[in-house]
C-alpha cells in the first residue's frame, strides 16, 4: 500500500483511478482494459508529479524527506555492497541497533559503511529506535572508524536521523561525550570520508558522523541543527509555526550547496527516491565511486588538511581570513586587526575613553 502525503491528494486520485483501469476484474463483471485511458493518466500523472515537486517549500521537502516508503540505509547497504560484515558492541556497554555498521568491498575495493537505520515498518522502528542513536552507537563507530584509517580504508557513512537519543540513560552514559568525540574522530582520520544524508540529518546527532571530507545530500533531504517544529516552539513557542521555522533554517540541499555547507546533491526521481529505487541506486553508485577516485591520488595528509580547511572556511568568507591557505594556522594576522581600528576611528576613540574612564574609576573608588 503506497502512503501519500497531504499535498499529494491529486496523485493519490490519479493513481488510484490508474490502479482500477490497470485491473478492471476487481470490479463488478468484466471489462477490456482500456490501454488509451491509461496512457493518458500515466502522462497527467507524470506532469502533475513535475508541477508539485518542483516548488516543494522547505516544510514540504521537510515531510518527503521523512516519507515512510523512503529507502533506509538498510537498503543502500544491502545492495551497493558485497561482502557486509556487520559489527557490533562498543566494547564499553553494549550494541546500538540504530546504526549499522562493518566492512565491505564497493567496485572490488574495501570500504566501511555506516548506516543511521530508522527501521521500515513499526517493530522494526522500534527496534531501531527511530533512527535516534545512543552513546554506545556514537563509541561503536569511533572504534570502526580509527580500525578503518589505521588500515587505509575509505570510509562511507548513510546519515538518516532525526537526532540524537535524548533519554535519561543515553544522557547518564554520556551522549554529549560520546558526539563530541565521534566529530574529533571524524575530523582527525586521514582517509577519505564520504557523509551522504539519505533522508533527515538532525542535529548533533547527525554531524557526529557527517564531518567528512564530503558532504552530499539527496535533493529532498534536510540537514539542520534543529527540528522546524523543535525550532517554532522556541523561537514563537508554536510548534505550528514549522514552515517559518522551515525557510528561515535554509535546512534544504539547494539552500546548503549554495552556503558551501555541502558539496554535492543527488538527483532523486520526479516525486522523491521512493518512486524509482533503480534510478536512485544507480546515482548513489555513480556519485561514490567518483568521489573516491577523487581521493584515490592524494596522500593521507593531503586528505586530512582538505577536510581541515573545508570546516574552518565555512562562513568565514567576510572575515579577516580571505586566503585558504591561512586557514590551517587560525591565527588573525596584526596588520588586519590594525586595519579594521584604522578604518573605524570613532570606535577606537570611544574605546580610548572607555578605557580611560574605567581605569579612573579603579584608581579612585
Amino acid at each position: 500500500m503506497k502512503n501519500y502525503l497531504n499535498f499529494e491528494t491529486e496523485i493519490k486520485d490519479l493513481e488510484t483511478e490508474l490502479d482500477r483501469l490497470k485491473d478492471p476484474y476487481n470490479q463488478s463483471g468484466l471489462s477490456e482494459v482500456d490501454t488509451k485511458k491509461i496512457s493518458e493518466l500515466q502522462n497527467q500523472i507524470d506532469e502533475k508529479l513535475k508541477s508539485v515537486y518542483s516548488n516543494l517549500d522547505p516544510w514540504q521537502t521537510t515531510m518527503v524527506a521523512r516519507h515512510e516508503d523512503r529507502p533506509k540505509s538498510k537498503f543502500f547497504i544491502d545492495k551497493l555492497f558485497e561482502d557486509f560484515i556487520p559489527l557490533s558492541g562498543d566494547r564499553f556497554y553494549g550494541e546500538d541497533k540504530s546504526v549499522l555498521a562493518g566492512f565491505a568491498k564497493f567496485d572490488g575495493e574495501s570500504v566501511l559503511v555506516i548506516g543511521q537505520e530508522k527501521g521500515d515498518d513499526l517493530d522494526s522502528r522500534i527496534i531501531r529506535n527511530f533512527g535516534m542513536m545512543r552513546p554506545e552507537g556514537y563509541r561503536k563507530t569511533i572504534r570502526l572508524m580509527e580500525l578503518a584509517d589505521r588500515y587505509k580504508i575509505p570510509i562511507i557513512t548513510f546519515i538518516d536521523t532525526p537526532g540524537a537519543y535524548p533519554g535519561v540513560g543515553a544522557e547518564e552514559r554520556g551522549q554529549a561525550e560520546a558526539i563530541a568525540k565521534s566529530i574529533e574522530c571524524c575530523m582527525k582520520l586521514k582517509v577519505p570520508t564520504l557523509a551522504i544524508v539519505i533522508g533527515e540529518g538532525g542535529s548533533g546527532g547527525a554531524i557526529a558522523l557527517a564531518s567528512s571530507s564530503k558532504v552530499i545530500m539527496f535533493e529532498n533531504a534536510i540537514y539542520s541543527v534543529i527540528s522546524p517544529e523543535g525550532c517554532a516552539t522556541i523561537l514563537w513557542r508554536d510548534p505550528k509555526k514549522m514552515l517559518d521555522a522551515a525557510k528561515a533554517m535554509k535546512l534544504s540541499a539547494k539552500d546548503l550547496l549554495g552556503l558551501d555547507i555541502i558539496d554535492e546533491i543527488i538527483h532523486e526521481p520526479t516525486g522523491g527516491a521512493h518512486r524509482d529505487r533503480d534510478l536512485i541506486l544507480n546515482n548513489v553508485k555513480n556519485s561514490i565511486k567518483k568521489n573516491l577516485d577523487y581521493f584515490k591520488s592524494m596522500s593521507a595528509e593531503e586528505i586530512f588538511s582538505e577536510r581541515k580547511n573545508k570546516f574552518l572556511k565555512i562562513g568565514r568568507g567576510k572575515g579577516f581570513v580571505s586566503d585558504a591557505e591561512q586557514l590551517s594556522s587560525l591565527k588573525v594576522k596584526e596588520n588586519n586587526l590594525k586595519d579594521f581600528l584604522n578604518s573605524n576611528k570613532n570606535l577606537t576613540i570611544f574605546i580610548g575613553v572607555f578605557l580611560v574612564v574605567l581605569i579612573s574609576l579603579l584608581i579612585f573608588l
